[in-house]
């Protein structure tokens, strides 16, 4: 099947031009925007995969200590129907695992040092179905976490800063006090460190409590669990299962899901995210707009072959199409160009990385200032597709203009002095 003449035409205009020196400089400022868009899209690839990588690290660190679901008695008080509720959470399938606790906040003392905390009373045996730090402690600290033993397994930001380790004593002051003639009282309670965890989100390491319920129901003067705890299968459908639950559970209780617990967070990633997208593509308009100046350049060294063109019977559209070919050429040459480098740089960033930081002898992410040492990388379709649908696109419109303009070319005065 033969192609049409705009389109060997276009690709030959593409890749032609060094035959003068006039030409040679029109192939070059070419090549110049297909490397533009090129390393505009590489560019756009590299910072999002980094971006969601980092998200993704993150997130995976916080739902380490936080489940995906929490079911909870408004103002703090025990749930009407433990036994109930969780026949009722399990019967969604998506539900995997479900363990009670207790929530509160309480004043952790050792001597003249006092820290406010966030109190979980959990069930040891439980608390692995719904968390993967109370995996990696079961063995370990949760284990020791006997009822009446008042045991306490603290978040290792928290032991450091009052100087606590495995067996040291510390005193946890309850928020509600007793009544006494003179006054009220706060109650206090000696408990013992059996342990200590690390789970890489600084806030719960610097401020989580964990202790048996029973323990915690007896300080905190509770008749049993404040809620429950779920983990799903798929994770991202964590608001339409919450959603699903609220119309199915009995009884006057409160959901929340893992994406509300930090919405503030979430939120600031994604702007970030959407302003960074911005800022890169601008970069990739830039070098998509060359294409007009490489365009009215081509256009004005090819007057006389338009009006060949035209006199030999070629419309306007058929010489608009022509440049049009050409420009979308270099566009789509360098968006594909872009998306094998981006890819490659994304996908073996973690190769890629550690090379360089031993050959400038340095340390992008050090240990001991970020959270996370290593950089990650999680490229994504969702962020992919637009990145190339707009390279094109940019590309196809900075061809209009040049193209029209070949377009309205008149024959006759293209002609008079060749």
């Amino acid at each position: 099947m033969q192609l049409p003449y705009e389109l060997i035409l276009g690709w030959r205009y593409t890749r032609a031009g060094r035959a003068t020196r006039r030409n040679g400089f029109i192939s070059f400022i070419s090549g110049v925007s297909m490397l533009g868009i090129a390393l505009g899209v590489a560019a756009l690839i590299i910072v999002l995969s980094v971006m969601n990588g980092f998200q993704k690290e993150v997130r995976d660190r916080m739902l380490g200590v936080v489940s995906h679901i929490e079911i909870f008695a408004p103002n703090g008080a025990a749930l009407p129907d433990l036994a109930r509720t969780l026949t009722e959470v399990r019967a969604n399938p998506q539900v995997i695992g479900a363990a009670p606790f207790i929530a509160t906040q309480a004043l952790l003392a050792r001597g003249e040092d006092m820290k406010g905390t966030m109190v979980r009373g959990i069930d040891p045996a439980r608390e692995p179905e719904v968390t993967d730090l109370a995996v990696e402690l079961k063995n370990t600290g949760l284990s020791r976490l006997i009822p009446g033993e008042f045991g306490v397994v603290l978040g290792g930001e928290l032991a450091r800063s009052l100087g606590v380790r495995e067996g040291d004593k510390v005193t946890l002051v309850a928020p509600s006090g007793q009544v006494t003639p003179a006054g009220i009282v706060p109650r206090l309670k000696q408990m013992t460190v059996v342990g200590t965890f690390d789970s890489g989100h600084f806030e719960y390491d610097s401020a989580l409590v964990l202790m048996h319920m029973d323990d915690a129901a007896r300080i905190f003067r509770l008749e049993g669990p404040t809620g429950v705890r779920l983990k799903l299968r798929d994770l991202h459908q964590a608001r339409e299962v919450g959603a699903q639950l609220a119309g199915s559970l009995t009884g006057d209780l409160l959901i929340r899901d893992w994406t509300r617990q930090n919405r503030t967070w979430f939120s600031a990633v994604q702007l970030e995210k959407r302003m960074m997208f911005i800022i890169l593509t601008l970069i990739v308009a830039v070098a998509a707009f060359n294409l007009v100046s490489t365009l009215v350049m081509t256009v004005t060294d090819k007057r006389a072959d338009i009006a060949i063109l035209r006199t030999l019977g070629a419309s306007p559209q058929s010489i608009m199409g022509i440049f049009v070919v050409q420009g979308a050429m270099v566009g789509v040459i360098g968006t594909l160009a872009g998306l094998a480098l981006g890819l490659g740089v994304a996908f073996n960033i973690d190769v890629l990385v550690p090379a360089l930081e031993r050959l400038l002898d340095a340390s992008f992410l050090p240990k001991d200032i970020y959270l996370i040492s290593r950089m990650p990388s999680d490229p994504q379709q969702s962020d992919i597709l637009p990145i190339a649908i707009i390279s094109l696109v940019l590309s196809f419109l900075a061809t209009l203009y040049p193209s029209w303009r070949a377009s309205r070319v008149n024959p006759a005065e293209a002609l008079r002095y060749e």
